[in-house]
């Protein structure tokens, strides 16, 4: 019987795709799993690599290869895999991390087992970046055992658990599918993660199991922050997440929302248009209530017409300059 099924996705990873598939396979269990992997028409040598693995571990390794791109940062790829694993549980990977040690599936599932209230559990994890843009750091430094809804929502984005540091009750998973509005959602994990704690507990292994990479050609690099396209899938995600949740943490999810807004202000696509920005300052403003301070400067900038600006500037220039003649 296969007691986890390590799904992962695949997406021009040609220069990734066997450490990742070495970091898997080295993995020491007193169980049998296996590997799923979906490629989502990888236009470089990544299926090639993924066909000459799968030829050396034919008891180990199952393909995907899809006929065509199934867009969305992979997220239809991922629930592909996840249609077709067999195991009692889910252990979740891109294409491009892989593993730092050879028992992370194995303390997973001990902990799974161990305790059957969980939904899900994680370890920490390493980000790096291929470029060597930043240094390396951890996901997280967190130190609690386990975690519920209330610890992954925020004002801010709450997200510390890397996708290769999840596991996750394939059964569960299948009786309680993502809620179709997360289809829209460029980010599966967020959604994810919160549907999950709402079954149960999330448990955590503090140790560094894994590494997240970030490269240029992955989906880390595809969302870009100040587009609109991706602030408004954003605001989209939160608002529904809201709903599902039935508006339990509606405050925390509003001033969350109200920073998309904000970031709207400084957008390729708004960012020097007018009305818009007064609309999304507006917005901003009712949501978030922010200090004085920052309510001043808002209205200020983005909502005050540029010409008043001007006007104020220059009667404030001129009436300094007569205030020093006088003196």
């Amino acid at each position: 019987m296969i007691k986890v099924s390590v799904c992962v996705v695949t997406y021009n990873h040609e220069k990734f795709v066997a450490k990742m598939l070495d970091s898997i396979l080295m993995q020491e269990t007193t169980f049998d799993f296996e590997i799923v992997v979906g490629d989502d028409l990888s236009k470089d040598n990544t299926r090639a690599i993924l066909t000459e693995y799968q030829q050396r571990f034919p008891d180990k390794i199952r393909l995907l290869l899809h006929p065509k791109n199934m867009g969305l940062n992979g997220k239809f790829n991922a629930l592909a895999t996840f249609a077709a694993a067999r195991g009692e549980y889910i252990a979740q990977f891109d294409g491009d991390d892989y593993l730092l040690v050879p028992d992370k599936l194995q303390k997973q599932v001990e902990m799974m087992d161990a305790n059957p209230h969980y939904s899900a559990c994680f370890h920490n994890a390493r980000v790096i970046f291929d470029d060597n843009a930043a240094p390396p750091y951890l996901v997280n430094s967190l130190k609690k055992r386990e975690f519920t809804v209330d610890d992954l929502i925020g004002e801010d984005e709450l997200c510390f658990i890397a996708t290769s540091a999840l596991m996750f009750r394939r059964e569960d998973f299948a009786k309680n599918p993502d809620p179709e509005w997360t289809n829209k959602s460029t980010s599966g994990d967020i959604p994810r993660n919160i549907m999950l704690a709402t079954r149960g507990p999330i448990g955590y292994i503090d140790e560094v199991m894994s590494v997240y990479r970030k490269q240029r050609g992955g989906a880390s690099f595809a969302d870009n922050h100040y587009g609109a396209d991706f602030l408004f899938n954003r605001i989209e995600m939160y608002t529904n997440i809201d709903k599902e949740l039935k508006y339990k943490y509606h405050d925390l999810l509003t001033k969350n929302i109200a920073t998309y807004y904000y970031k709207m202000l400084f957008s390729k696509e708004y960012g020097d248009t007018y009305w818009p920005r007064v609309k999304y300052a507006v917005k901003y403003l009712s949501m978030a209530d922010p200090s004085p301070e920052r309510k001043k400067e808002v209205i200020r900038d983005f909502i005050i017409p540029p010409v008043f600006m001007k006007i104020y500037s220059f009667f404030a220039i001129n009436l300094y300059n007569l205030k020093s003649r006088a003196s």
